[in-house]
């Protein structure tokens, strides 16, 4: 049994022992939280004045104790108790410690499940706009590669078989579109974030006569949550945010997964920067494309923390339960690693070198044109499965002579379909495929470049976002 004091001490007669302690403290993991934790106490604190519940020399010692601790984490010569339980704990006792009764004050009309519920969703609020900007960052990066490489042909692929030739800006931008919408969802979690639950006390509010917009209004909350027992029970803002985390890491897999494979020598569609691959321990010749293999096995970590979280809160009854003490590891994790990957994909992309030639070459092979060919048959009139059968028919000659369907003649286009012949020349062209895809969103030089002016205007958009939700 241990001597420790706690909050509730004059309930019980008998402290929680050593393990106990450890085993219930949450101090390690959500310290963290201290910025987030002092703003609101003193936002709390003077909102009490201002009501005149508290005296204002009480409040001003307390803010003074508050900023003077906030300090000190921040230089790193504040040493945390490992007896507090928590970091709203840690620091009330040391606030007490230096500024006496004043500090016992600060918790007046106020329970650690608002207080916890305000600093999470204000530390929800910093890091999902912190991930936009990081995001931000990558998609000029995308913007910027399609810009520079327009006139790259690279093969497209489905099943992992070559399909058509595509633009290589045409398939960079749509990872850019993915990553257009992970940024709305990011924006979505800060909203829905975005109300202040402080007020709430334990979940049934309080008798003092507090003023919950004012503190709202100091820490940038847009709004108060309108019910007290949903405000400290509420961890859906924690799972937004981690979903989007989620969905990010798994788009930022997907990405990472395709340099893998172009940066083979099979591939040898790009070549990684010397400083975002590794060598080996044993083979001198080895360049491995680490940073992107690590994206990729962190995005099973995120997911898992999302699925931590969805576990975690199934089956909670209203209101708080110490259950929900376990959101930040999760949440936390979830943050970092998103921000952290976001971080080594702009790295890698905006330092590697395009291999263009090759990927041109690439685009040839694999019979890429043959749908040009089926649909060039179908504008003549042959209904097109029928056009399908016979291009189908030449594609599998071809393979078992070892030819392209660019080294075919106007003759050998004829004798294989009376209704082929020199048109059939220019439409097995690589250049010319990809130039006839002019359907909007398709691959053809134009209507990239017209993505490319979107994709710049809905970058410029969510700057403005940005710029629109400041730093609190």
């Amino acid at each position: 049994m241990s001597d420790a004091k706690t909050p509730w001490s004059g309930r019980f007669e008998r402290t929680p022992g050593d393990f106990q302690q450890r085993f219930g403290a949450s101090l390690p993991v959500d310290k963290r939280l201290y910025a987030e934790d002092i703003a609101g106490s003193i936002a709390h604190a003077r909102m009490l004045a201002a009501q005149g519940i508290l005296a204002d020399a009480d409040v001003r010692a307390i803010v003074a104790g508050l900023e003077e601790i906030r300090d000190e984490i921040e230089a790193g010569t504040f040493v945390f108790d490992v007896s507090d339980e928590d970091v709203h704990m840690a620091i009330e006792a040391e606030l007490t410690r230096r500024i006496g009764d004043a500090g016992k004050r600060l918790h007046t009309a106020r329970s650690r499940n608002d207080q916890v519920a305000t600093d999470t969703r204000l530390y929800v609020k910093r890091r999902t706009r912190e991930l936009v900007a990081l995001a931000n960052r990558l998609r000029a990066t995308l913007v910027d590669l399609a810009e520079t490489h327009l006139g790259a042909i690279m093969p497209g692929y489905t099943h992992l078989q070559k399909a058509q030739p595509v633009l290589f800006s045409h398939h960079l931008l749509a990872y850019f579109w993915m990553l257009t919408r992970d940024v709305r969802r990011l924006a979505a979690a800060f909203e829905a974030a975005d109300s202040s639950p402080l007020g709430a006390a334990a979940l049934a509010g309080t008798a003092f006569p507090i003023d919950r917009r004012a503190a709202a209004e100091e820490l940038g909350f847009s709004d108060v949550v309108p019910n007290s027992i949903d405000e400290v029970s509420d961890r859906d803002f924690v799972l937004d945010a981690t979903y989007a985390c989620a969905l990010g890491m798994v788009h930022l897999s997907r990405l990472c997964e395709e340099l893998v494979l172009w940066s083979t020598e099979e591939f040898g569609f790009v070549t990684l920067d010397d400083a975002w691959a590794t060598g080996s321990s044993i083979m001198p010749q080895k360049k491995n494309p680490d940073f992107a293999e690590l994206v990729r096995g962190k995005t099973g970590r995120v997911v898992g923390d999302l699925v931590s979280l969805l576990v975690i809160l199934k089956g909670l009854p209203l209101a708080y339960n110490k259950d929900m003490q376990e959101d930040k590891e999760p949440l936390f994790d979830a943050l970092d690693t998103y921000a952290d990957s976001l971080v080594a994909v702009d790295g890698m992309l905006a330092t590697m070198r395009v291999n263009a030639e090759r990927m041109a070459s690439a685009a040839v092979g694999g019979f890429t044109a043959a749908t040009d060919l089926a649909d060039l048959l179908a504008a003549k009139g042959v209904p097109f499965r029928e056009a399908h059968e016979i291009v189908g028919r030449l594609v599998r000659e071809c393979e078992r002579s070892g030819r392209r369907l660019q080294d075919l003649s106007a003759e050998e286009f004829a004798s294989a379909c009376a209704d082929l012949g020199s048109d059939a020349c220019e439409a097995v062209d690589i250049a010319s495929v990809v130039e006839r895809r002019t359907s909007p969103g398709g691959t053809a030089p134009d209507r990239v470049r017209d993505q490319i002016a979107q994709a710049s205007a809905a970058l410029a958009a969510d700057e403005r976002w940005l710029a629109e939700h400041p730093p609190a």
